[in-house]
């Protein structure tokens, strides 16, 4: 029997990236703008990409899967042609991914006019919902939960549409970073643990919404400030006001935004997402030192606490694993030559640097341990003398629910066995995670406000059975 592995999938992924414009200038075309954004948060993203513009109160769009730098080019560029629209860079957890009708942004025509919306997140009780407004006749093109919003809000919409989001975020719960233009205003929501980023930025000709602060930077726009849990922003002619879910809002940022998803040069909540790896390197080293001679991590989000165990401990910090940047994901046979091949292509051992030295290699999770297991054995075959693992998150016990494509307990090595055990699985000679005391001291202004669930189990949300994780899950 043949079976197909996706090396991918032993690490954590992200659902996408969200961004969205405003000009003042109403001849200004913010089409650019919005690629830029999105090529800065490709990394939240990479099976399709879509742009929507308001012109003349009307919406125009192009979307479609792959890459932000294959799905547009020059001339779609300029047929997108608007002062405000949003864009949307997706990783799938629910709905087919390979399916161009679970693109976004969404774009969706009803009574009182039209939006286009784009979502970062995963909705629990999608499934319920979803089934409630087909009983009522309601037809869906999509299957993902972002269409169980949109539809949402249609049906809501009386007077305005803030109140219609409003209602709505009082029907849907998980976690959900909305950008939305309709013919007039663009909107960004948070859900009311703000367990998504959603960050505001400003330039002398516009406002800006994004996932992460690094696409505030591509776009030559300042950091204005987050958006607070349970927010509605309203950006309009008028400038930029906000209302708040009737919910109480409880902060529970997700926790690995710090640890694996952000780009480094991010700022969520405050919080240097680089610092924050530097500080979880520093501790870990704290934690669990080894005598070695070298340290170096697994590019590229280990590499902030690869460098941040090598200033704590003294000892120095090498390149010893060269990546391919170059190499989509890769869906392979499973034979061992064959996935060795694979992960060869992507990581690539610097003999040069490793041979006969005891190696501190930092990592920042391990899912199911395959990819860590064939790097160690790499190092060995290229002469390191020994390899002691240090992981900078604590070890992976649960799901997420909240829009973070995570495996069930039963493939997740951490929930199966003990760190003894997958330390011999993994073939290394030691195995350490950072605590969960330590990894709170790394977001130290959020130690009460994060989501840690993955770890602990306690979530800030009551979360649904195992069986119905995601409203459909990927075919």
């Amino acid at each position: 029997m043949s079976i197909t592995i996706d090396l991918e999938q032993d690490h954590l992924h992200e659902e996408c990236g969200v961004f969205g414009i405003y000009s003042k200038n109403k001849d200004f075309n913010v089409a650019y703008d919005i690629f830029h954004g999105l090529y800065a948060l490709q990394h939240r993203g990479q099976e399709s990409a879509g742009i929507a513009v308001v012109k003349d109160r009307k919406i125009h769009f192009h979307k479609q899967k792959g890459l932000v730098s294959t799905v547009f080019q020059k001339e779609n560029l300029k047929q997108l042609k608007g002062s405000m629209g949003v864009g949307h860079v997706r990783y799938s957890t629910t709905g087919n991914s390979s399916a161009l009708q679970n693109a976004q942004p969404l774009v969706v025509n009803y009574k009182k006019g039209s939006i286009a919306l784009a979502h970062n997140g995963n909705l629990i009780n999608a499934y319920s919902l979803r089934t409630l407004m087909e009983d009522k006749g309601i037809i869906f093109q999509s299957t993902n939960d972002s269409e169980v919003i949109a539809n949402l809000v249609a049906q809501m919409h009386g007077t305005n549409i803030e109140e219609a989001l409003k209602a709505t975020m009082n029907l849907i719960k998980g976690s959900y970073a909305l950008v939305i233009v309709n013919k007039d205003k663009l909107i960004g929501v948070r859900d009311i643990y703000g367990n998504r980023p959603l960050v505001i930025g400003k330039r002398e000709d516009a406002y800006v919404l994004a996932s992460e602060s690094c696409a505030l930077d591509a776009v030559g726009a300042e950091m204005v400030r987050d958006v607070e849990p349970g927010e509605i922003v309203t950006i309009d002619e008028k400038g930029i006001h906000s209302i708040f879910s009737s919910y109480d809002c409880k902060k529970a940022v997700c926790i690995f935004e710090y640890v694996y998803f952000a780009r480094p040069d991010s700022i969520i909540e405050g919080i240097s997402v680089y610092h924050s790896r530097y500080q979880a390197g520093k501790i870990l080293a704290q934690e669990s030192p080894v005598d070695a001679d070298i340290v170096i991590s697994v590019p590229d989000s280990g590499t902030p606490a690869a460098i941040g165990y090598s200033k704590f401990s003294g000892i120095p910090y090498e390149l010893g694993l060269i990546k391919n940047k170059y190499v989509g994901r890769t869906f392979i046979e499973a034979s061992q030559k064959k996935r060795e091949a694979a992960v060869r292509i992507k990581l690539n051992p610097l003999r040069s640097a490793i041979e006969g030295k005891r190696v501190v290699m930092v990592d920042d999770s391990i899912v199911r341990g395959t990819t860590s297991k064939q790097i160690v054995c790499f190092l060995k075959q290229a002469g390191a003398k020994e390899v002691h693992l240090r992981i900078s998150s604590p070890p992976i016990l649960n799901s997420c629910y909240f829009g973070i494509d995570t495996p069930d307990r039963r493939q997740l090595i951490a929930a199966n066995v003990s760190i003894p055990q997958i330390c011999e699985e993994i073939g290394a000679d030691s195995l350490a995670y950072i605590s969960e005391e330590g990894i709170l001291k790394t977001v130290e202004n959020l130690r009460h406000c994060v989501c840690t669930g993955c770890f602990t189990g306690n979530y800030p949300m009551e979360v649904p059975k195992e069986a119905t994780k995601y409203l459909f899950e990927k075919q």
